[in-house]
């Protein structure tokens, strides 16, 4: 399928799928919806302390880069785990102006290094900051009560349920240690319902610029 660089509503960029009229990320701002979805409303609830996340669809490293940089202001550890079937190819990832829309150049060979890491193998990023990159297909998801967090960014309903489905989500709420929590842009009512099935406890909450809602899980025990 074709695939281009788009620039988002907020400056920055992603990868949009015109056959699927499906984004990497929000078109409304790639950044401003990964730090409302997934820094304001999963990470900072961890606020001082050493967690483990798991990323659902790891893709350009946006959402891993954000944490990064929230990681030292929150005075976290983190054990980051990205998941992804299909990596972006290197080509893709030169044309994201993330690092220089976020106003961080210093920080642009944090941002190389968690591309240029090998998968399958954990790369210590800094001091407080630990990666791995797994292609993996979320069916082969087998985690079991290690994360505390995570960050369910895959590809819209619309256009792969089949990754929204109970089974998955089931995956989800094993990998999760009691009280883990997981947070998604979506707001569908079948989503929230394969949540439930599985054992989550369910928050509906405002979703981030040109979205009205958004959901978080929590595995409570």
């Amino acid at each position: 399928m074709k695939r281009e660089i788009i620039q988002t509503s907020d400056g920055s960029t992603t990868i949009h799928i015109p056959e699927w009229k499906e984004s990497y990320h929000s078109k409304h701002g790639a950044i401003q919806e990964a730090n409302h979805v997934f820094i304001k409303n999963g990470l900072s609830l961890f606020e001082g302390r050493d967690i483990a996340i798991m990323e659902i669809g790891f893709g350009t490293g946006l959402n891993a880069f954000i944490t990064f940089l929230e990681s030292s202001k929150l005075k976290q550890n983190i054990d980051y785990v990205g998941v992804e079937a299909y990596p972006v190819s290197n080509e893709e990832l030169a044309a994201m102006n993330y690092v220089a829309e976020l106003g961080v150049t210093s920080q642009q060979s944090i941002f190389d290094l968690m591309h240029q890491s090998n998968w399958e193998e954990k790369c210590i990023i800094d001091g407080h900051f630990d990666l791995t990159k797994r292609k993996q297909l979320f069916d082969d998801i087998v985690d079991e009560n290690y994360f505390d967090l995570i960050y369910f960014d895959a590809f819209g309903y619309h256009v792969q349920p089949d990754l929204w489905s109970t089974e998955i989500f089931r995956k989800m709420y094993s990998a999760l240690k009691d009280n883990g929590v997981l947070v998604t842009y979506a707001a569908r009512g079948v989503v929230k319902r394969s949540m439930i099935e599985v054992g989550f406890t369910v928050e509906k909450l405002a979703g981030p610029p040109g979205k009205r809602e958004m959901f978080r899980a929590t595995k409570k025990i």
